[in-house]
């Protein structure tokens, strides 16, 4: 996909683990990148496989998820545009991913970005601020599956996808915002742990309250981004 486009044109520049590069180190980065595309449903890995490459997520969505061994399995997170999936440090793939729209990925061979990692300041230095993010993320979205009604799970999770679509222009989200949901009423319900009805019924209220719009099976505009984080709990849920 697009095998000939640059870092700099790049729709993921600013949020992906590269965004700190410049001059000689993006003059690397783009010798050794090359792009995997994957359709809606294919897996990406399997938890326990190696792995024998890291990348970013360009455009599209994935699901994360973990299996018990009497084969339940658990949504766990999502990778959304910018979001690095893989270990430098690590051989197999921690959790299942699964594509939920078409995706491309920017990837990179895991050894030689290890490698480059160790040489790169920058580098290194972002895949921290991510990890870091990304802790953040978890703590905010134990609080969610712990704590916050059914309401306010739903508005949470359509702020953090208007918080992601507005951060990668480098935008605070504000106002009336236009967004299409990246999952299905049923994988929603799945990650929110909820029941398909549910996420029915409370996607019907916020609707009927004025707090969105609905177009189609997944479009939304949010009426007014304030609004939906004081349905959310006062919280935009987990970090962008």
């Amino acid at each position: 996909m697009r095998g000939g486009m640059r870092c700099g044109d790049c729709p993921i520049r600013y949020r992906a683990v590269c965004a700190q590069c410049e001059g000689d180190e993006q003059a690397l980065l783009e010798q050794m990148k090359f792009y995997r595309s994957y359709e809606a449903g294919q897996p990406i890995v399997w938890e326990g496989d190696r792995m024998d490459f890291v990348a970013s997520v360009v455009t599209g969505v994935a699901t994360l998820t973990r299996t018990l061994e009497d084969g339940r399995t658990q949504m766990v997170g999502l990778l959304q545009p910018s979001d690095f999936i893989g270990r430098p440090g690590r051989d197999t793939a921690a959790c299942n991913a699964t594509t939920a729209t078409d995706v491309v990925l920017c990837c990179f061979r895991r050894g030689s970005f290890q490698q480059l990692m160790e040489r790169t300041p920058h580098l290194s230095h972002r895949l921290l601020e991510m990890t870091m993010d990304e802790l953040d993320a978890a703590r905010e979205w134990m609080l969610l599956l712990g704590r916050k009604t059914a309401r306010e799970r739903i508005a949470s999770f359509i702020a953090i996808i208007a918080r992601r679509q507005a951060a990668l222009t480098k935008r605070r989200p504000a106002g009336r915002i236009a967004l299409e949901l990246p999952l299905t009423r049923e994988a929603m319900a799945t990650y929110l742990g909820l029941t398909i009805e549910t996420v029915s019924r409370q996607m019907t209220a916020l609707r009927r309250d004025g707090v969105i719009e609905i177009a189609g099976k997944r479009g939304v505009t949010l009426t007014d981004y304030a609004r939906l984080i004081e349905e959310s709990g006062g919280s935009s849920g987990a970090a962008a």
